[in-house]
């Protein structure tokens, strides 16, 4: 459970009884940084455990949990107003971040911005520890183009340039803060907030267009076409990006998301309907199978595009098989695929 009270809190789930601990851990992490879903694979142990303290507009935790995932989805940024950047510092295991298009593979001494005002998502393998900076967007003074370059960007201290001289230094700062007194730890936190804009500015400079966004997004597609729940909202959401910035991928594509994933569900449920293996399978449970709801909704869009009912293409499928076991007039099997059936 969390407690304290501002400028110190915490929270362990170790204690908790197992019903108890994915609640109380994931209203941790939104009282304390902002509004997220946490999940957690049933069948994995997990716990967590939470330090923060709070510096005037400054906020410093410490974080141990995994395995598991915190999304900050479009849901949750309309209901958290807050819109910080949160900066976290990898210092054991490993973690995965998403926003704005990119994917941000950390490991211990990397640090990446996530910006709180768009969803984004945090994959983590294993359990692992981080530090998080969280602070007012405004106080690292750069432009929107630059913040939508900056997130899920691996900044590495081995780098050239200004991280690499300091983050180091950043680290040592932070540290200080937890053992300086009242006055000094207020100017420390001012430094930091520095620091960070520096390193900020100088990351978002970089190149880091997602060449292989579009990749990325259509494969996972692709291994979820049989989720009735599989829209764009929820695409964006896995992938952190924002709405608009999908529609806007798949326009650059000259399609819709809808239409590209009605068109591969078609596809698959087409080859399924003539597949040996799977001709004992009812029409409306290969329908269901690739994400269509309603039977007399997959019939009409298959029949839209493949000129021909699922039973009919079925059908059809069937008697040509029939005829390459058994060869007979040409003419004949060639018309049994045109007929109406």
């Amino acid at each position: 459970m969390l407690t304290g009270h501002a400028p110190w809190a915490s929270c362990s789930t170790r204690d908790l009884v197992p019903a108890d601990r994915l609640p109380s851990w994931q209203r941790a992490l939104s009282r304390t940084f902002v509004d997220v879903e946490v999940t957690v694979e049933q069948d994995r142990p997990w716990d967590g455990e939470l330090t923060a303290d709070r510096l005037g507009a400054l906020q410093i935790a410490t974080q141990e949990f995994g395995p598991g995932t915190v999304l900050r989805g479009a849901a949750s940024v309309a209901a958290d107003p807050r819109t910080h950047l949160l900066v976290r510092r990898q210092l054991e295991g490993t973690a995965r971040l998403l926003q704005d298009g990119r994917t941000a593979e950390l490991r211990p001494g990397d640090l990446a911005f996530l910006d709180a005002r768009r969803p984004f998502r945090i994959v983590l393998p294993e359990r692992q520890r981080a530090r998080i900076l969280m602070v007012p967007r405004a106080l690292l003074r750069l432009e929107e183009r630059q913040l939508h370059a900056l997130t899920a960007t691996v900044v590495d201290e081995t780098a050239e340039g200004a991280a690499g001289l300091l983050l180091p230094l950043l680290d040592g700062l932070v540290d200080e803060v937890a053992r300086a007194g009242p006055a000094r730890r207020e100017q420390l936190a001012r430094t930091v907030v520095d620091i960070l804009a520096t390193v900020a500015l100088e990351q978002a400079g970089r190149p880091t267009e997602p060449a292989d966004l579009w990749d990325r997004i259509t494969e996972s597609v692709r291994t979820r076409l049989g989720e009735p729940g599989l829209g764009p909202q929820s695409i964006a959401d896995r992938h952190g990006i924002s709405l608009r910035y999908l529609h806007q991928l798949f326009q650059r594509h000259d399609t819709t998301v809808g239409a590209w994933v009605r068109t591969r569900r078609l596809e698959a449920a087409h080859a399924e309907l003539v597949h040996p293996s799977t001709a004992h399978r009812p029409v409306a449970a290969v329908a269901v199978r690739w994400g269509f709801t309603s039977p007399s909704h997959f019939s009409r869009a298959f029949r839209d595009v493949y000129g021909m009912s699922p039973a009919q293409w079925r059908r059809a499928a069937g008697a040509v098989r029939a005829e390459d076991r058994h060869p007979g007039n040409p003419s004949d099997t060639a018309e049994s695929l045109s007929a109406p059936f």
